[in-house]
């Protein structure tokens, strides 16, 4: 397979990894290699090791109160999906917005047609902002839980989860917050913002391998009242047929992901050793300059639209584009095949959320950087945007020439 030059695709999953990840897999794999919590010799020990490091530097990056309370699942969606599943109960209210992703959408529509789940989607506007207001206004006595994604993985726009929460808290609602764009790539505390729940991915910004992730749960959940979503051996109390009632093995039935752990902990401490803001700051400087190089090419004539809000510190390094007179499947193949820039094109698995910015169907071209994006990734994919959008230019003024003709014949 053709590897790509520039790679554009970090919303998705980073690329490339730190060598210090893939060290910590082969390190595992070749040295270890044994289940945590099953045995008693010491490679089962340095396994269980390997796991509860990972459980540390989760927690110590994102702010948690104690890393039992990180619940390890294969990526964010499975994390959704067991707070969702195992919170809500028929009767419930949920509020979430219209900038949702599918992990979201998915399993609350699930749940509103098998037990009843009362559902309230607040509208955000164009660029992808919510206005906290409208949350509080749409809660109800039922209203169990909300749920919002901290930054869009369509366009970037980070939402406004700090007044969210106060709001939760002020109402006695729960807060799940869909990290699975900002861990790592915002610096931010649970404890701090208020967030009940956090749901992670290891494969975007935290710079793991797929199939990592989980669920860091606060201290307001009732975990008592929190049902698994999978049932089975955990390695403790196997003289009980009953599952564990105790962090994390209550929600972590079967063998673990390890090796992808590894990888986990050694991305999560690259990304703390380097520093979140340091990160940040530097997504943030080319964020910009890749926004002002496709917004010059709009406003030369060429009609490339670009989403969501123009302040770089609201938004994510995420930036959804569109050319008008070529579908953004044709862009993100010409992008790939011509000039090896690997995009996603598309709905994005968010439709909520294109039909909030006004894309549905179509979608959008999406470009989102990382850590390892350079100016002269940025330079580039700027380039070849505007070459794709001068061809689109000429199609449209060949299409008004023979519009002309025909009218003039007819």
């Amino acid at each position: 397979m053709k590897r790509p030059t520039i790679y554009m695709d970090n919303a998705a999953t980073s690329w490339p990894k730190p060598p210090a990840m893939l060290a910590a897999m082969r390190r595992f794999i070749e040295q270890v290699g044994a289940n945590p919590g099953r045995s008693g010799h010491r490679p089962a020990v340095e396994a269980a090791r390997v796991v509860y490091g990972a459980r540390e530097a989760v927690a110590e990056l994102l702010g948690a109160s104690d890393p039992l309370r990180v619940v390890f699942t294969a990526n964010a969606t499975q994390a959704l999906n067991l707070a969702l599943r195992g919170l809500l109960v028929r009767g419930d209210h949920v509020v979430t917005t219209g900038m949702e992703h599918n992990s979201v959408m998915r399993p609350l529509r699930a749940l509103e047609q098998e037990e009843g789940l009362a559902l309230t989607v607040v509208p955000c506007s164009p660029d992808g902002t919510l206005d906290p207001g409208d949350v509080e206004r749409a809660l109800r006595p039922q209203t169990k839980l909300i749920v919002v994604n901290h930054a869009s993985n369509v366009i970037g726009t980070v939402l406004p989860v700090r007044e969210v929460a106060g709001i939760a808290r002020r109402h006695g609602v729960l807060l799940l917050v869909d990290g699975a764009q900002s861990a790592g790539a915002l610096p931010f505390s649970m404890e701090e913002l208020g967030i009940d729940l956090v749901a992670f991915t290891g494969h975007k910004s935290l710079y793991g391998p797929t199939g990592s992730g989980g669920l860091v749960i606060g201290e307001r959940v009732d975990v008592e009242r929190f049902r698994p979503l999978v049932w089975g051996g955990t390695g403790s109390r196997s003289e009980s047929e009953t599952q564990p009632d105790f962090l994390p093995d209550r929600f972590e039935s079967g063998t673990l992901n390890v090796v992808g752990l590894a990888g986990l902990e050694a991305g999560v401490r690259w990304v703390i050793d380097r520093g979140v803001e340091e990160i940040r700051a530097q997504e943030r400087e080319m964020t910009a300059a890749l926004i002002a190089g496709l917004r010059e090419i709009g406003d030369s004539g060429t009609e490339v639209r670009v989403y969501g809000v123009t302040d770089v510190d609201r938004r994510l390094p995420t930036v959804s584009f569109t050319v008008a007179g070529m579908e953004p499947a044709e862009v993100g193949l010409r992008l790939d095949d011509e000039y090896g820039i690997a995009a996603r094109v598309g709905l994005h698995c968010a439709p909520q959320a294109h039909r909030t910015m006004g894309t549905y169907p179509d979608g959008t071209v999406r470009l989102s950087l990382g850590a390892f994006t350079m100016e002269d990734d940025v330079a580039a994919t700027v380039a070849a945007v505007q070459a794709l959008a001068h061809e689109a230019g000429r199609r449209r003024d060949v299409r008004g020439e023979h519009a002309g003709r025909d009218a003039g014949e007819a």
